[in-house]
């Protein structure tokens, strides 16, 4: 019965390694959706039409969409690249504990700490295991096993640097809506105090209306598509952030408290 156990538990295991260092890599799908994103921007630069619309635009809030774009991909990046390696840290500390489950479990042996100090890299998931089982070890029965708060805080540091994603794409949509307002107000600007009699005038107004809605259309066409590209990129992350914390729960709640949980009852 207890091989059968052992067997199940490993295969569990497995099973959390391959959703762990598999399928869960951000870094490929940003990769991908960058590429075509750069290829889509060479063609409208190609033909014309990404030059028209940073000159078209003398309040400069285009380019600062586009500046704000590159940083927010390049954040993304440094986070797809951070949640892909915890996730290969929580691959490799699953696989120590595979191996030293299948040792016979004493009391007072703690085989979470030879995982931990075997693993390659330890990562966040090592140390919510760590804690849980320091709070196993100083806290009673009835409450040693909760890993309620324990789980508030594995999640909060996996996702903490996520946040940034949706306050650059509200930044960037914010400031379309801004560029569209300043541009109405350089459109509106010379019709006061028009001469109507006055056809120079006239014509003169007419070049500046025409560029306060250039201004307008453009600016709020950035901020629209900046805003989409940008939440298209942290939902990798924030997907693999997800898939990292439900597998770190699986991980602890399935191999490691029913460990603990016997090593307390061993003890006694």
């Amino acid at each position: 019965m207890n091989g059968n156990a052992t067997h199940v538990s490993q295969g569990l295991i497995n099973s959390i390694r391959s959703r762990l260092s598999g399928s869960d890599d951000p870094v490929l799908p940003w990769l991908i959706f960058t590429g075509l994103t750069v290829v889509a921007f060479l063609l409208l630069w190609f033909y014309g039409l990404a030059q028209k619309a940073l000159t078209s635009d003398p309040s400069h809030i285009t380019s600062v969409i586009a500046l704000i774009y590159i940083a927010a991909s390049l954040h993304c990046l440094w986070r797809a690249v951070a949640i892909s390696r915890e996730a290969m840290a929580g691959s490799h500390l699953a696989q120590e504990i595979s191996s030293l489950l299948s040792a016979p479990i004493r009391a007072h042996r703690d085989p979470f700490s030879a995982a931990i100090t075997q693993a390659a890299s330890a990562g966040v998931v090592a140390d919510h295991v760590s804690n849980l089982v320091k709070k196993s070890e100083l806290t009673g029965e009835s409450n040693g096993f909760d890993q309620t708060i324990l789980l508030r805080v594995l999640g909060e540091r996996l996702s903490s640097g996520n946040r940034s994603g949706a306050f650059t794409s509200d930044l960037a949509m914010k400031l379309g809506l801004f560029g569209t307002i300043v541009g109405f107000i350089m459109m509106l600007a010379p019709i006061a105090g028009l001469n109507t009699d006055d056809q120079a005038a006239i014509k003169s107004s007419m070049a500046l209306m025409s560029e306060g809605m250039a201004v307008a259309m453009y600016t709020t066409l950035a901020g629209l598509v900046a805003s989409i590209l940008i939440k298209i990129q942290y939902q990798f992350v924030e997907t693999a952030t997800s898939r990292l914390f439900t597998s770190a729960v699986t991980l602890t709640e399935v191999c490691v408290i029913p460990v603990l949980q016997r090593r307390r009852d061993m003890a006694q």
